[in-house]
């Protein structure tokens, strides 16, 4: 990760032509740094272990077929940069995600800031690291909570209608739209809980993994853990049962 990082993505970041930009889908850009930290990923992955397939972001864009059966036997999940929106425009947060799934259940994660150089790591039933510093969630005790808001997927109104129903029991902070830099604002204690709209594997595997082994939660809204192979979206990550229950009680309409 940090050898694709130091000669694919960050000698690209804020360096690239017209040309290496384009919109995949609406308001969801990619760029050549981005499938050539795939390629680069995938062959290093498949060097490690031949046995696990590939899944990764850039692949399944040009070949949604590569989702079915993610859930089975052994596969790696690659996001080769997770927040191309913010680094397409020359700005940070954005990281590379690894995780590694076997039957659907993920068994360890990486996710690298190249920018910082800080790896978050985590293997299931073995705990988090930051770097290689131990780490626990750290819910705020002292202050009102804040909870991460998917600005970018929500109109006015629901911006509005969430505010509302905050009051004066939670602080909104617009999330960085970059999941390798909200799950560690969670163990980090910058935000408590964080809404997620979407629950595309490689958006999440290694950070669920890691907030999870860090002592936080990571659900759909109706209380299921969150797994790689299901397909609904809207999850709750909080930094502990707590804060998850409180979260849910207000995103939930009907709570």
């Amino acid at each position: 990760m940090r050898r694709v990082a130091a000669e694919i993505v960050l000698p690209r970041f804020r360096n690239l032509a017209a040309d290496e930009v384009e919109e995949k889908a609406a308001d969801d850009m990619v760029t050549i740094a981005d499938r050539l930290s795939e390629e680069a990923l995938t062959a290093g992955l498949v060097a490690i272990d031949a046995s696990a397939r590939v899944v990764g972001e850039e692949a399944v864009a040009a070949d949604a077929t590569l989702l079915d059966g993610i859930d089975q036997g052994r596969v790696w999940i690659v996001d080769p940069i997770d927040g191309t929106n913010n680094y397409a425009s020359g700005k940070t947060p954005f990281g590379i995600m690894i995780a590694l799934a076997e039957e659907g259940e993920v068994l360890a994660g990486w996710i690298l800031d190249p920018v910082a150089d800080r790896l978050c790591h985590t293997v299931a039933g073995g705990g988090a690291f930051i770097d290689d510093v131990a780490v626990t969630a750290r819910p705020r005790t002292d202050e009102r909570p804040v909870l991460g808001v998917p600005t970018y997927f929500l109109d006015g109104m629901e911006q509005a209608d969430l505010a509302a129903r905050a009051g004066d029991d939670w602080t909104l902070h617009p999330m960085p739209r970059c999941a390798a830099e909200q799950y560690p604002r969670l163990v980090l204690g910058v935000d408590d809980a964080a809404i997620f709209q979407r629950s595309l594997p490689w958006d999440h595997a290694a950070g669920a993994l890691f907030l999870t082994e860090a002592g936080g939660v990571v659900r759909q809204l109706n209380g299921s853990p969150y797994r790689i192979g299901d397909p609904r979206d809207v999850m709750i990550a909080a930094a502990s049962e707590a804060m998850w229950e409180r979260a849910v009680g207000l995103v939930r309409e009907d709570a």
